[in-house]
């Protein structure tokens, strides 16, 4: 059945259109058209003069739900964070595991190969393979020197479930980060101290992309512009940010986002309250920490993140939601996602012009 979308601005990743309606076809975007087109058995949505934006895509987000995904890596967590996600906006996400067991990784990537949904892309394993000095709020017990026989272990079995993992380039060889490549993973450097010349090697070696800019890595200094200057440096290498203002400020967003352009991205980097393992975050007003108070993750979504960039950041609409959606598509090569485009995936996102999420089409179908 085709189901037409009026009353509504589309934003296709490129543009805004007014007076045009948006036809989808199953799982999939048919086409944006004239109102004229709709034919008399097209199920119709309105809109109510709301924005149609491509789904939001987060690549790091811990939990959700009530869950926290690597304390209780199981179908039913897996479910319920899945379907807070969905609510809040975000039409596909990679579920980061912090540093942990092999256990937990190997119970992880088993529950998403039996449970495919399609909104879930993988993981992203956030270690182990990070620089102890910035750990940030990871356990440092679980913290590795990366090995082949390791990675291949881990890998072998994950049939492309691990899209992403975050490693410290100063503890990476190139013959690591090869491994990593060649089993379908998009490397990102993070909780690293590496300077500026480790850095752009390990940028040289194959790591594309940084997780959370300014946390958890080397400081941009005037002697030794770190992790943060090699990512601004370089010329193709993205990197992820927190616009939560907290983690990072807006002024700090705004130098990164004049430098980088299309190369930042958004990501939630949210975690959901945990009172069991290693990992204790605590709900506080804006944010969650340690018992001990240390910065633990964000309470933030996608669609906040968007108002945010707007709002205090002063990036236009348009780019603010690219950076939600095509540009963490481009890091992990979605094909078919980031764009309101005839083929591509039938995900959207629907919200009126003061940032309220009204709508979510996943795979086609509206949330009920």
């Amino acid at each position: 059945m085709i189901t037409a979308f009026i009353n509504a601005t589309i934003f296709t990743g490129e543009e805004f259109l007014t007076g045009k309606v948006l036809l989808t076809e199953g799982d999939r975007i048919r086409k944006i058209a004239d109102q004229q087109s709709i034919t008399i058995d097209a199920n119709i949505i309105d809109c109510n003069g709301g924005i149609i934006a491509p789904g939001f895509i987060d690549l790091q987000i811990a939990g959700g739900g009530g869950f926290l995904f690597s304390d209780s890596p199981t179908p039913e967590a897996l479910l319920a964070i899945t379907e807070s996600i969905v609510r809040s906006g975000t039409t596909g996400f990679l579920i980061a595991i912090p540093t942990n067991s092999e256990y937990v990784y190997h119970k992880a990537i088993e529950v998403i190969k039996e449970n495919p949904h399609p909104a879930v892309l993988g993981l992203h394993l956030e270690g182990p393979f990070i620089n102890p000095s910035k750990a940030g709020a990871h356990s440092k017990h679980h913290i590795a020197i990366p090995g082949i026989r390791d990675i291949t272990d881990l890998l072998s079995g994950a049939s492309g479930v691990v899209k992403m993992m975050t490693v410290a380039p100063e503890s990476c060889t190139p013959e690591v980060i090869k491994v990593l490549k060649d089993y379908g993973v998009t490397v990102a450097a993070g909780h690293s101290n590496a300077s500026f010349a480790e850095a752009t090697r390990g940028f040289r070696n194959g790591i594309t992309t940084v997780t959370h800019l300014f946390n958890a890595m080397s400081p941009l200094h005037h002697r030794d512009p770190g992790l943060p200057g090699a990512a601004f440096m370089s010329k193709d290498v993205y990197s992820s940010i927190i616009a939560d203002g907290i983690h990072v400020s807006y002024d700090m967003i705004a130098l990164s986002k004049s430098i980088m352009h299309e190369r930042l991205y958004l990501v939630s980097d949210a975690v959901e309250e945990s009172s069991h393992g290693p990992y204790l975050h605590v709900r506080q007003k804006d944010r969650f920490t340690l018992p001990d108070g240390t910065l633990s993750g964000s309470s933030l979504s996608m669609i906040q993140a968007v108002r945010n960039c707007v709002q205090h950041v002063n990036i236009p609409l348009e780019e603010s939601l690219r950076m939600a959606s095509l540009y963490p598509a481009r890091v992990i090569k979605c094909q078919d996602r980031g764009l309101i485009k005839e083929g591509y995936r039938a995900d959207l996102t629907i919200f009126s012009r003061d940032f309220v999420l009204t709508d979510v089409i996943i795979n086609g179908n509206q949330l009920k």
